[in-house]
């Protein structure tokens, strides 16, 4: 791959998705496309580029962000926030219908640990939970529940035991999220740079964790005021342990680094 050739991925994935590559991407795009120059058998990057952004191609187009859309995640996920979550939030909740939104749920582990402690801590209440990525690789795996024994790390064992079925034969080494947690938890595709669907409603608590560091800053503010008009007054923001807000958000007052909450 030319520098020429990674500046089109580079370029189109910063319009389309607002996500900034670094040169030093530069090995790990050209190793990740070289599959598909040789499933379609394509000489160049270039040629391969021209086929995915051709209209009657839909399918690569989004096979391409697909590729392009890193996503790493595994269950309770800096786990402070999990503890604020049950603490600060659901033990004292009392209002009708808890709604979050796992803003960038990449395949599901975190929006799984988001339901797993609603369900400890709010029993039979009413709650809701949307997870929703831009891949729709990932979004697939997220709507299966099905994941490798070595994601589970962090899980308490009594929350496998409560909430996860472990694989028998075959599927030996995978465990399946219980269809109890996989019925209140939806996902569908959304694009956290175009506008907010009409419909998404809005919730108590939202997660936009280990996305920002993606972004520049001009592209992280218009990100964040698009997604805060989803949150309600004095509904809590978490965002990853690495990243800030400085200067981006002034509707937010910091709770505890990486927690806010709106005014």
């Amino acid at each position: 791959m030319t520098t020429k050739e990674f500046e089109l991925f580079r370029t189109f994935i910063y319009d389309h998705a607002g996500i900034f590559l670094a040169p030093a991407k530069h090995v790990m795009v050209s190793s990740r496309l070289t599959k598909r120059l040789n499933y379609y058998q394509l000489q160049t990057f270039s040629q391969y580029f021209q086929f995915a952004m051709n209209p009657e191609n839909s399918q690569e187009f989004q096979m391409l962000v697909n590729i392009l859309t890193t996503n790493e995640t595994y269950f309770f996920r800096e786990p402070k926030h999990f503890d604020y979550l049950r603490d600060e939030v659901l033990k004292p909740w009392r209002g009708r219908c808890l709604r979050v939104w796992s803003a960038a749920s990449s395949s599901g582990e975190e929006a799984y640990s988001i339901a797993m402690s609603l369900a400890e801590n709010l029993g039979a209440r009413d709650w809701d939970i949307l997870g929703t990525d831009l891949s729709t690789t990932v979004l697939e795996k997220a709507r299966q529940g099905v994941y490798p024994m070595g994601r589970l790390e962090l899980l308490d064992p009594k929350l496998m035991e409560k909430y996860c079925l472990k694989g028998v034969r075959s599927q030996e080494g995978t465990f399946r999220i219980t269809e109890k947690l996989r019925q209140r938890t939806r996902f569908k595709q959304l694009n956290l740079m175009k506008p907010m669907p009409s419909g998404i409603g809005t919730f108590d608590v939202i997660f936009l964790r280990n996305v920002l560091i993606y972004f520049d800053n001009e592209t992280k503010q218009h990100v964040v005021e698009r997604i805060l008009s989803a949150l309600k007054p004095g509904g809590h923001f978490l965002i990853g342990h690495s990243e800030t807000l400085n200067g981006i958000a002034d509707q937010l007052e910091m709770v505890k680094p990486s927690i806010y909450k709106k005014k």
